[in-house]
């Protein structure tokens, strides 16, 4: 197996509805790792991108949240209408999706 080019993650967190911190699943989580899924084997990138659905990134009032490595680009709010412009912007074409990015207090 190649390494991939990117390594995306997506959180599937899942907490009680009307637990403080909220979590990805209120906010469409399986919509957007299922995109992702489907879009990576219809254009065969398996070999350029991994993607691992994962629990709590942090930052839950930015759900749902993507973590992109190898630059640790953040993205919040994700929709599965974002996932083609992730996919056709930062991770082919190296340029992060600025209007997705969550904002830089999220890592301090």
């Amino acid at each position: 197996m190649p390494r991939p080019l990117k390594h995306v993650f997506v959180c599937v967190q899942r907490r009680a509805e009307g637990h403080p911190r909220g979590s990805c699943s209120q906010h469409g989580c399986d919509d957007v790792m299922n995109t992702f899924l489907g879009e990576i084997q219809r254009r065969n990138l398996f070999d350029k991108i991994a993607i691992t659905n994962t629990g709590c990134l942090g930052p839950c009032g930015f759900g749902t949240s993507v973590l992109v490595y190898p630059e640790g680009v953040m993205y919040g709010k994700v929709t599965k209408q974002d996932v083609n412009i992730i996919i056709d912007e930062h991770l082919l074409g190296d340029k992060p999706v600025e209007r997705l990015k969550v904002p830089d207090f999220i890592w301090s």
